[in-house]
């Protein structure tokens, strides 16, 4: 049973190592769970208030989407950083450079490491994604006119070298654990969208693709970015007068109109999902959901149990699961709470 498009019930996330974070717009309530090596499941859900509420302006369309993109990043960062303590195993002993960095800016150090993998995160990904194809870019414009097909070519570049990157990770044992539960993760979003009850033999019979997937929101960043681009050369010649850009000059150009592109994809993303089943927009979303099939896996029931007992804590929120936790289902205590918790159960 797999279904084509999805209801508004944008309950979505991300899978982690060993588990899946699920998120909830209806009340803000993000939910972590992971299953740990004594098979038993973790679970930590907390409330995060939207951005928009305290800035309207931010939940305006197109703007919304670059914002989202900024926080997504940051609290996929965190949810990384949380779920690998929840399952409770050893972390990779800070550099020296981030223990004098910690020591200097008077910061956690675990903040220090956080922030360290986010600067080299996004170094990685303006070289491979902005500056490789502005390279080839540059250089096809000393020998092709046409605008649109330097940026097509370019787009097309761009593209390969992320299936390249995906191929190449999910042959790394973790990372195809990782794609198994985003596997999961989509399944159990379509078996909450369709009102089912949340069970790994509900969630089974669906698909492992889904349109509002980060991945499809990825491809049609690149897709995007094509045409944006080449609107944004088009209008650089008639205003300034500029044939041809520089390398710098087209990498300045990338990231100054990401924010538009950003915006603009995740307008479309969203419409795909809910545009019905029309050919046109199966045929709009199927690029996206082929790139899927290179970082979802199909789950086991194990898994599929995670994401269910994630999903269940981001639908009830922070106050509710803790007192209706499944049987085989731990609430998670961070460093934080639990000496406070331990202190009161001595007393």
């Amino acid at each position: 049973m797999a279904r084509k498009s999805c209801p508004y019930k944008d309950i979505g996330g991300q899978a982690v190592m060993e588990g899946v974070m699920m998120q909830s717009p209806g009340d803000e309530s993000i939910a972590i769970a992971v299953r740990r090596p004594d098979g038993k499941i973790y679970v930590t859900c907390d409330h995060r208030e939207p951005i928009s509420k305290k800035h309207p302006w931010m939940g305006k369309p197109v703007i919304r989407g670059c914002v989202n993109m900024v926080l997504m990043l940051k609290m996929g960062m965190e949810t990384l950083d949380k779920s690998t303590k929840m399952l409770g195993v050893l972390e990779e002993e800070p550099s020296r450079f981030e223990k004098w960095l910690a020591k200097k800016l008077g910061a956690d150090v675990d903040k220090i490491v956080m922030a360290v993998a986010m600067v080299l995160a996004l170094v990685m990904s303006l070289g491979l994604f902005m500056a490789i194809p502005s390279a080839v870019a540059t250089a096809l414009s000393h020998v092709i006119k046409s605008r649109l097909l330097v940026n097509l070519i370019a787009g097309i570049v761009r593209i390969g070298i992320l299936v390249g990157y995906m191929v190449a990770i999910s042959f790394v044992p973790d990372i195809k654990r990782v794609f198994q539960y985003h596997g999961a993760e989509h399944k159990t979003v379509y078996c909450n969208e369709a009102d089912l009850p949340l069970t790994p033999a509900n969630a089974r019979t669906f698909s492992r693709l889904h349109p509002r997937c980060g991945t499809a929101f990825l491809f049609l960043v690149m897709f995007i970015s094509i045409l944006i681009g080449s609107v944004a050369d088009q209008l650089l010649f008639l205003l300034f007068g500029i044939e041809r850009l520089t390398f710098l000059g087209r990498l300045m150009r990338s990231l100054l109109i990401l924010p538009v592109i950003s915006g603009v994809s995740y307008e479309v993303l969203k419409g795909l999902a809910h545009a019905g089943d029309a050919w046109y927009v199966r045929a709009l979303r199927w690029p996206g959901l082929m790139m899927q099939y290179l970082t979802t896996r199909e789950p086991d029931d194990e898994m599929l149990e995670v994401a269910i007992a994630s999903m269940k804590a981001a639908k009830a929120g922070p106050l509710a699961y803790a007192q209706q936790l499944d049987e085989g289902v731990v609430q998670w205590k961070d460093e934080e709470t639990a000496p406070a918790e331990a202190a009161k159960e001595k007393g």
